[in-house]
């Protein structure tokens, strides 16, 4: 099924536009002259936002959990409309992604290796076999083989459990030693995850029990084109202390000094080939231990990020990942040289326990604005994962301290009312 029309130029079919970097796709497509277009579930549509129905110049509806179907379906679209290119969007169909440019012959990510960007399991695997600095790891599928692997592991404590496929944080939760239930708890927490919403896809339901890497955490995203990596700006990324481990902002530049940023750089690109990303974007989660300049990779996705760092990114650099990644899936050069010296801090609007959001306002300051994310009445979620977000702030100014410290600011003078 199709529906609508766009403009006239190459097009690209994204698959599933939904989330939070579709809408920085459609800005950077109308900005590069493209037609963009969308594979997904026809309920999924129907629910799309007004502004992102309208931009798409069409949609083929399919079933994303049935790969024979969905080939089938998007490879006719593609040459119905003489696509150019393929690019995902969503996390766990990037290996739908991949096999699908390699049968409508355009350019995409290794199929062969394309999972391994969305099952942990298979990217621990790749990262050893490419020799990627990352945290030791095991899996488990009960509570029983967890402690089991526990205690002779090797692991050390504290242990990070989470799902073999998921994102958003969610499953996620940091266990600080043997004692009581923790473990059990968290491994029943990571493997609750049987089916992906709003598709349906079914997922891995193994824990993975990864060593836990002290330190702050960054995140740096890669551009690849031709198998050529093409390094974009390192963001540091502040969370939550304790069991659940919740994104509370991002801020970039990273305040990492310029040899030990192209130290981070050059990981995160080796980690987004270890996982077959040729021509696509990759968004790489790192830490570095106090005292040393090692980074440790904790995982990457064949993917945009999330969290709105499309725009503190641009905001801070000039460069709009969003359009280097579909100049990528378009056989390109992309444009990833920063055009701009700035800063800018993104700050989120956490909860302190989970119920019915009363009342929410974000007040208004110079060099900042929010966004709220639920209304009056909508339900918030406990604050175990990104879910509980309330709304977010984002600062640009000089320099990352200035951007970090009034995006916090303004976070602190919010409201936030649940009952």
């Amino acid at each position: 099924m199709t529906i609508g029309a766009g403009p006239r130029g190459p097009g690209v079919l994204v698959i599933e536009p939904m989330g939070n970097a579709g809408r920085f796709l459609v800005e950077a497509a109308d900005r590069l002259g493209l037609r963009l277009y969308a594979a997904t579930h026809e309920e999924v549509h129907d629910a799309y936002p007004v502004r992102l129905r309208s931009a798409l110049a069409g949609v083929c509806a399919t079933d994303l959990t049935d790969t024979p179907r969905a080939l089938a379906d998007m490879e006719a679209f593609c040459r119905r409309h003489d696509l150019a290119g393929v690019a995902a969007c969503f996390e766990l169909f990037t290996p739908l992604a991949a096999l699908l440019a390699e049968r409508v012959g355009l350019p995409g990510n290794d199929p062969l290796l394309a999972r391994a960007a969305r099952n942990k399991v298979l990217m621990g695997e790749a990262f050893a076999a490419a020799g990627i600095p990352a945290p030791r790891w095991a899996v488990a599928r009960d509570a029983a083989e967890a402690h089991r692997v526990a205690r002779t592991g090797g692991l050390g404590w504290p242990l990070v459990v989470k799902p073999a496929e998921q994102g958003g944080s969610w499953g996620v939760s940091v266990v600080d030693g043997p004692g009581g239930d923790a473990l059990a708890r968290a491994v029943a927490a990571a493997r609750r995850f049987t089916h992906a919403r709003p598709h349906g896809l079914e997922l891995d339901t193994t824990a993975l029990l990864q060593e836990y890497v002290p330190g702050t955490e960054y995140s740096c995203d890669t551009v690849v084109a031709g198998g050529v990596a093409h390094p974009l700006p390192v963001v540091r990324k502040d969370t939550t202390e304790g069991r659940y481990r919740i994104e509370t902002g991002h801020t970039c530049p990273s305040g990492l000094d310029g040899e030990l940023a192209g130290i981070v750089q050059h990981t995160a690109a080796r980690a987004a080939l270890a996982v077959g990303v040729r021509n696509g974007i990759a968004h790489t989660e790192l830490k570095i231990p106090p005292g040393t300049r090692t980074p440790y990779v904790i995982e990457t996705g064949a993917r945009l990020p999330g969290d709105n760092l499309c725009e503190v990114v641009e905001a801070a650099t000039g460069v709009s990942e969003a359009a280097a990644y579909l100049q990528a899936v378009l056989g390109r050069v992309p444009d990833t040289a920063a055009t701009a010296a700035d800063a800018a801090s993104i700050r989120f609007l956490l909860p302190e326990r989970g119920g019915v959001l009363r009342r929410a306002s974000i007040p208004e300051a110079p060099g900042t604005h929010g966004e709220l994310h639920l209304r009056p009445g909508d339900t918030v979620p406990e604050p175990a994962d990104s879910a509980c977000r309330i709304g977010h702030v984002v600062a640009r100014a000089a320099t990352a301290e200035r951007a970090r410290d009034l995006a916090a600011g303004v976070v602190a003078r919010s409201l936030v009312e649940v009952g």
